[in-house]
């Protein structure tokens, strides 16, 4: 069971409605853990080749394999590839986020597993991806690298360019408080970067094979985990652009500045570009995404006789615009019986992000959700139930998952006299629907496949 407090969301009333999008949730979770991922992808033939997505790999003509990885699904991933290759691999290490409880190591010592922190690099950080990469520096052309990547690599895997790590935080801070696209972000990470932007694999000379699973919109491998392994698209005047969209050029350090301004003027070399032949030796290979746990949801509804609508798996905006735009849709079904009739689930997956205004606690599903609450309260009609979920089960500065939503939401949240626009200026949703009960709370999830918001209308 990965919703913690399932109990006591239960206890509340509804509990029809609710007990529906929680199991729809959990079936979700079985379904997209990341170990399941890599084992219905891969496999070893009984040729001994190994099989990625039906692509055969002839690994007996490696003199070793080498296992790194990064990100919030890192360490099942690891576990899974272990199983399937066990004493073939020779060495690794993986970088996984400071709050998942686990062993030192995978496979009778096989892997290492260090520690990093998310969404803010540390020295915790620096260290594990220096650890990282002195197994991947000690790879040769006769060798071959496989390469675990998920969700949270960019925090967790840094090594700054001409910067401190002190100014690297500054910059993700700002970018993330400001409200930035993820894409954003990392066109700026990758221009501060030793590894980021495809120059890991400038540093390196063996044959790399990397195993993704995605937590962006439109699987944008340039976008994922920075570009670790696949040329950038990007380029220094792109990082430059988007600090000044956001007003943040003459906020960061003047040494980030400096270091942008001498790329753009080509004293720094740009990021090797997709038609660079070093990325000849690369294989990137997609296990996971969000349509497939949207999907998965979808599945759900369906062996329970509930017709269920996928609207999009590329949602994207700022999070309360979204939420407001979600709650008209619920309103219409609820009302009119259109654009679907009811009983309808109606699923939405992707990323949304937050301008930070306040210093409250939540994030971009808690604040989507509180959001959403606030235009049905406005539009007078809340027979219908929401839930908005991380798949990663850590929502922002909290440690929520998500929230769910419905008339008892609301009424509990009035008659404790709970000011709902006050909480959303202050970007407290976190505090808002811990107030009022709401929250999901699930902690590491192990997977990490976008954001996922389920509406229901019986």
């Amino acid at each position: 069971m990965h919703i913690k407090n399932r109990d006591s969301l239960l206890s509340r009333g509804n509990v029809r409605e609710r007990t529906i999008l929680l199991d729809a949730v959990e079936y979700m979770f079985e379904s997209c853990n990341a170990r399941d991922l890599i084992r219905h992808a891969i496999m070893v033939a009984s040729d001994g080749s190994l099989v990625i997505n039906d692509e055969h790999i002839d690994i007996g003509k490696y003199r070793s394999i080498h296992v790194i990885g990064c990100g919030k699904a890192a360490l099942d991933m690891a576990y899974a590839i272990d199983e399937i290759l066990a004493d073939r691999i020779t060495s690794g290490v993986i970088v996984v986020p400071d709050y998942v409880e686990c062993d030192k190591s995978i496979g009778e010592g096989r892997i290492d597993v260090l520690k990093g922190t998310h969404p803010i690099p540390s020295i915790e950080s620096l260290e594990a991806t220096e650890k990282m990469l002195e197994v991947a520096r000690d790879t040769g052309m006769d060798d071959l690298l496989l390469f675990l990547i998920s969700g949270g690599c960019s925090s967790l895997v840094v090594k700054p360019y001409g910067i401190t790590l002190e100014e690297k935080q500054e910059v993700t801070r700002l970018l993330l408080n400001a409200g930035a696209r993820i894409d954003e972000i990392n066109a700026v990470r990758k221009h501060l970067s030793h590894v980021k932007g495809g120059r890991l694999v400038e540093m390196l000379d063996a044959e790399m094979v990397s195993i993704i699973v995605s937590d962006v919109p439109c699987n944008r491998l340039d976008t994922i985990a920075s570009g670790l392994t696949v040329g950038d698209s990007t380029t220094f005047r792109d990082a430059m652009l988007v600090l000044k969209k956001y007003n943040l050029w003459d906020r960061v350090s003047m040494r980030v500045r400096k270091v942008i301004e001498d790329g753009v003027a080509g004293i720094i070399r740009e990021t090797p570009k997709p038609d660079n032949p070093i990325f000849k030796r690369v294989r990137n290979f997609l296990v996971g995404d969000n349509t497939y746990a949207c999907m998965k949801v979808k599945e759900y509804f369906t062996t329970k006789g509930i017709d269920a609508k996928i609207v999009s798996t590329k949602m994207h905006g700022e999070a309360r615009d979204i939420g407001s735009f979600i709650a008209s849709i619920a309103y219409e079904v609820a009302e009119y019986d259109r654009p679907f009739s009811k009983p309808v689930a109606i699923i939405v997956g992707g990323e949304t992000h937050v301008k930070v205004t306040g210093d409250g606690r939540g994030g971009r599903n808690q604040e989507l959700a509180l959001s959403t609450l606030i235009s049905a309260k406005m539009l007078g009609n809340m027979n219908w139930a929401m839930l908005a979920i991380g798949t990663d089960g850590i929502d922002g500065n909290s440690m929520n998952a998500g929230a769910i939503i419905d008339k008892v939401t609301l009424s509990s949240a009035l008659a404790s006299g709970l000011d709902l626009d006050s909480y959303l200026a202050c970007n407290n949703s976190a505090g808002f629907f811990d107030a009022v009960g709401d929250s999901i709370i699930t902690g590491p999830t192990g997977t990490n496949l976008n954001d996922v918001v389920i509406v229901l209308v019986m």
